[in-house]
């Protein structure tokens, strides 16, 4: 409809009557012409999918720590609702990232461990992704930068992908001569390393993936669209732009809080995750580099809020600020030296809390009145919620094979309690349980930790054998997973010598198999 109008000169008697009801119709008209085409954008919204790696509840937005500068981050959540206790279904990048995309949580899937192949795991070898279901229901998908695992790539859904499909991350800058800080030790992870680069920002992997998605919100698009930029940073190494370690001088760095003894309460099996690996926390501090460590991470996590910055910021920029919603997550948290352990890989509080944060526009068919904008909820949740929240507020098909739940309820009234357990698990049959203020480990060797947060934060006070508490601990573990789905052998990946092997059933753990190739990972040099 040409909705171009000429105001008439003067009109008079009969002949103005008709031409003002003319032009009443042509204005209704342009109206209906108009709210048909919003009432699409409203039904069917994009979505924005923002993914970040082994960024932890550091950020000031979960006040997990002081020191870290996160300015887009903290605006980002002053703008839409900050799910300041929410847990990833795995402290692994594989593990989590497949049960974040496929809606299946490990425990109903078998992918248990980073050493699988999770299109080889026979549960998840015909579901749908999270890039599938957009693009089979009509929206423009495209990609850029660490979404699944490394190479471990769902090749069915993108229509665009940057750099490529097989090739999911732009390459980054190192420094000439590595390692620059942490002397290698037996088994160390080798990318387990820290420094500032003599580069401009945009010479990162992670600039040139935000640069990407940019340019797609710059054009004009024919259909809904679902974007995805992985940020890749604050994962290891810990190589940015000097200027970002620049933020954090030395001499001003906070050590995590400790507790002499803190880890006596433990069983064998926590013992081991703190030791293996060739005891990262024993090398860090005779080195000398513990303080180190942090800066390169805190200067990790700057250099990524920065990209999420820029990223938000070619959003409003575009003509798709006020009809796309924002998902800004992270796939686990990480540790620094508590409880004397480092990287990912266990079940303590601040390696399985992750970020999540969701803006929903205003005038959505399944939200009008958009999210609760700068409200944090303490409402216990899931990374496996994700998926069904985008379902449902993107109006899609009913999916009914995915472990999570819609947070529409939440986006809508952030204060409203919502009573659920949430489960972590690692590898084959150790659990984690959330619940209220409880946080019950439940390991395979038999040994437990309980903890209440509300008194505990730091959880070095384990509650495990107080009889007065063992109701709660029968509680908490009726939500253990009764019969979880075993790991399937033919997903298992090729290990390199610092991989330790994946427990793969109660048997394998007690296994003179597993023990001996242990023992080279307990007390190395």
């Amino acid at each position: 409809m040409n909705c171009t109008l000429n105001s008439p000169s003067i009109f008079f008697g009969k002949a103005f009557k008709i031409s003002f009801f003319a032009f009443f119709l042509l204005i209704a008209g342009c109206k209906n012409d108009k709210k048909g085409k919003e009432k699409e954008l409203v039904a069917h919204p994009n979505v924005l999918f923002i993914s970040l790696d082994d960024m932890n509840d550091w950020i000031r937005p979960l006040a997990g720590s002081s020191q870290t500068i996160t300015p887009n981050l903290d605006k980002f959540a002053e703008n839409s609702v900050n799910f300041t206790k929410n847990y990833c279904p795995s402290p692994g990048c594989n593990p989590s990232r497949s049960a974040v995309l496929t809606g299946v949580h490990t425990y109903n899937s078998g992918m248990y461990s980073n050493y699988q192949d999770w299109r080889k795991v026979p549960k998840l070898s015909n579901t749908l992704t999270l890039g599938q279901y957009f693009n089979n229901n009509g929206y423009r998908t495209v990609g850029a930068g660490k979404i699944f695992h490394y190479q471990q790539v769902d090749t069915l859904g993108w229509d665009d992908y940057y750099p490529s499909i097989k090739k999911p991350m732009p390459d980054d800058p190192f420094p000439e001569k590595t390692p620059v800080n942490m002397k290698p030790f037996e088994h160390m992870y080798s990318m387990f390393d820290w420094s500032g680069l003599s580069v401009d920002d945009k010479d990162m992997g992670d600039y040139k993936t935000v640069d990407f998605i940019s340019e797609q919100l710059g054009k004009e698009q024919d259909k809904p669209f679902f974007f995805a930029a992985g940020i890749y940073r604050p994962h290891l190494p810990w190589y940015v732009p000097q200027k970002y370690y620049d933020m954090f001088p030395l001499d001003e760095i906070e050590l995590p809080n400790l507790m002499e003894g803190d880890t006596t309460d433990l069983g064998p099996f926590a013992k081991e995750l703190i030791s293996r690996g060739g005891n990262y926390h024993k090398h860090v501090t005779e080195a000398d580099q513990w303080k180190k460590a942090i800066q390169g991470y805190l200067a990790s996590v700057a250099f990524s809020d920065a990209m999420v910055g820029r990223l938000l910021e070619a959003l409003e920029q575009s003509p798709y600020a006020d009809n796309t919603i924002v998902v800004l997550w992270s796939d686990h948290g990480w540790q620094l030296g508590e409880k004397n352990h480092w990287r990912k890989f266990a079940l303590w509080e601040n390696v399985i809390r992750s970020v999540l944060m969701v803006k929903v526009p205003k005038h959505l068919e399944k939200m009008p009145n958009g999210s609760k904008n700068g409200v944090a909820t303490t409402n216990l949740t899931s990374l496996m919620d994700i998926y069904p929240t985008l379902v449902d507020l993107c109006n899609l098909p009913d999916k009914e094979d995915m472990d999570g739940v819609s947070l529409r309820p939440i986006l809508q009234d952030p204060e409203k309690e919502v009573k659920r357990p949430i489960i972590t698990t690692y590898d084959y049959g150790s659990y984690s349980v959330r619940y209220q203020n409880w946080h019950l480990i439940d390991y395979i060797d038999g040994y437990s930790e309980l903890y209440n947060l509300e008194n505990d934060p730091e959880e070095w006070y384990n509650l495990d054998k107080v009889d007065s508490l063992l109701a709660v601990k029968s509680k908490l573990r009726s939500f253990i997973p009764a019969d979880p789905v075993a790991f399937p052998e033919s997903s298992l990946i090729p290990l390199g010598k610092h991989h330790i092997p994946p427990i793969r059933s109660k048997e394998h753990y007690e296994s003179t198999e597993r023990k001996q190739r242990m023992e080279r990972f307990n007390g190395s040099k």
